[in-house]
């Protein structure tokens, strides 16, 4: 029987399209409209302490950052910071709901090459409606055998998602950007794992590079994916 890969992951933001170059710009704001009770690299220290501690109520994605700008904006001004401040922290939070969804280079290209040899699946985790409306807008939904949105991603949660839509994980690869949650959970669920760094990273998404691991992977964009895949299919060495 068979033991080469059948069946890729992709994660969604910062993989397919841009996502976290918009959290920083709001952040931008942030601090600017902060500038009067706190300087701003201490106002971002404060504000990702506050994520750190309401991820677990809040989820990730930008609601649960928008109030968590809010809560930060409360602390570091006393209560003091006006209804004008706290208008404008919810209208940068709609904008952000708003937000065209562009794809990064080589997306279509390298989805339609690899579209017929694998099946292909979108695990992203997030908000669930601001997912699905990216999902929608990006015009790539069509490019998937499946989509899931998921709370958080695990080793669980790729055992579950691999089993579910393709042959296991052992015959799985995931692509991502985020060692934290696209390549360490998914290298510990036994499947292949390829890093695609996006040009920034969330610090909570941190994470070191399993050097040395025999199914790591990585790539400066999506570009060298379809080439990489055939050749972990055919069980040569990458």
């Amino acid at each position: 029987m068979s033991t080469g890969l059948t069946t890729i992951g992709f994660d969604a933001d910062d993989t397919l399209w841009h996502n976290e170059h918009f959290f920083r710009l709001t952040e931008a704001r942030f601090a600017e409209l902060l500038a009067d009770w706190c300087e701003k690299d201490n106002l971002v220290e404060r504000l990702l302490d506050a994520e750190r501690r309401n991820l677990a109520l809040y989820g990730y994605g930008i609601k649960g950052f928008i109030l968590s700008m809010i809560e930060t904006a409360v602390e570091v001004s006393d209560g003091r910071a006006p209804s004008s401040v706290m208008g404008a922290i919810l209208e940068a939070g709609r904008e952000m709901l708003s937000h065209p969804v562009d794809a990064l280079p080589h997306v279509n290209e390298t989805l339609e090459a690899l579209s017929g040899d694998f099946r292909l699946v979108l695990i992203t985790k997030g908000d669930f409606f601001d997912q699905e409306r990216k999902i929608a807008e990006s015009g790539l939904a069509e490019r998937f055998d499946a989509i899931e949105i998921v709370h958080e991603k695990t080793a669980g949660t790729y055992e579950t998602l691999f089993a579910r839509h393709g042959d296991g994980a052992a015959r799985a690869a995931m692509v991502g950007n985020s060692l934290k949650s696209d390549i360490l959970p998914a290298l510990q669920a036994g499947s292949h794992a390829v890093h695609v760094p996006y040009e920034i990273t969330w610090e909570l998404e941190r994470a070191e590079e399993p050097d040395g691991h025999e199914r790591f992977h990585r790539l400066p964009d999506l570009s060298g994916l379809p080439a990489l895949l055939a050749r972990l299919r055919d069980g040569a060495t990458p």
